[in-house]
């Protein structure tokens, strides 16, 4: 099987639980530094790809000449078809590449939020373990309309589009369920003397949630990196 490609959209990223989870399903992994402006890299040498967060929105894609070509390689991907997932940032490239327009959420969401998975969500390759009600990590402030054609998997109490699949190789979270504590606390340090006013949620607010949710956070976020190598392996 080709390694799967994890696409590197911000300075600080550590992709979390990311290459653990695929070293324990088999799989070997890639790192794009897109940030750092490495040469956009060939699909044909990878068999899916997973583009992370960032600090940055689509709104800053004509002064961070990097997000146009996180854009031709999503859209790529789309196209031939390879297995792509989008993480937060990721989730509004591939829709902003597909053509649906980025705003602002109606709430910001940070920290432990639950989901409501649909039921389109019950048989879906990737995310069909996540119960009602499942605490998730999120820290954005950005939405997305649905693309054209796509189908929204798991929804929000605040924010309405969570999850959402386009065809049968391509998906999307809003939620960050690639974190795991470290680089939380990398987050939380580069803005804890903000985070309480600019997002309603103090560092030990922060800590306190993930000291009661975070263990089974990674449990089923590592569950959604090996289902996501068994469609890699599928479609290889």
């Amino acid at each position: 099987m080709k390694p799967i490609l994890f696409v590197k959209a911000d300075a600080a990223e550590t992709f979390g639980i990311g290459p653990a989870a695929v070293a324990a399903a088999g799989a070997e992994t890639r790192i794009w530094d897109a940030i750092d402006g490495e040469p956009l890299p060939s699909l044909d040498d990878v068999g899916g790809v997973v583009l992370f967060g960032s600090s940055y929105n689509v709104e800053h894609a004509d002064e961070q000449p990097f997000i146009h070509a996180l854009g031709a390689l999503t859209l790529e991907a789309v196209d031939r078809p390879v297995p792509f997932l989008g993480i937060c940032f990721g989730a509004q490239v591939l829709a902003w590449t597909l053509g649906s327009r980025i705003h602002k959420a109606p709430e910001r969401e940070i920290g432990y939020v639950p989901i409501r998975p649909l039921p389109a969500a019950a048989g879906d390759p990737l995310l069909a373990h996540y119960p009602q009600g499942e605490p998730v990590f999120q820290w954005h402030m950005d939405t997305f309309d649905l693309p054209t054609g796509a189908e929204l998997l798991v929804t929000g109490d605040g924010v309405t589009n969570q999850a959402y699949r386009v065809g049968d190789t391509t998906w999307a979270t809003q939620f960050h369920f690639e974190i795991d504590v470290p680089e939380l606390e990398l987050w939380i340090d580069d803005v804890a003397a903000t985070v309480a006013e600019d997002w309603g949620k103090s560092p030990d607010q922060l800590r306190a949630e993930a000291a009661e949710h975070h263990e089974r956070h990674e449990e089923l976020g590592s569950e959604v990196f090996r289902r996501f190598v068994d469609v890699v392996e599928e479609h290889g």
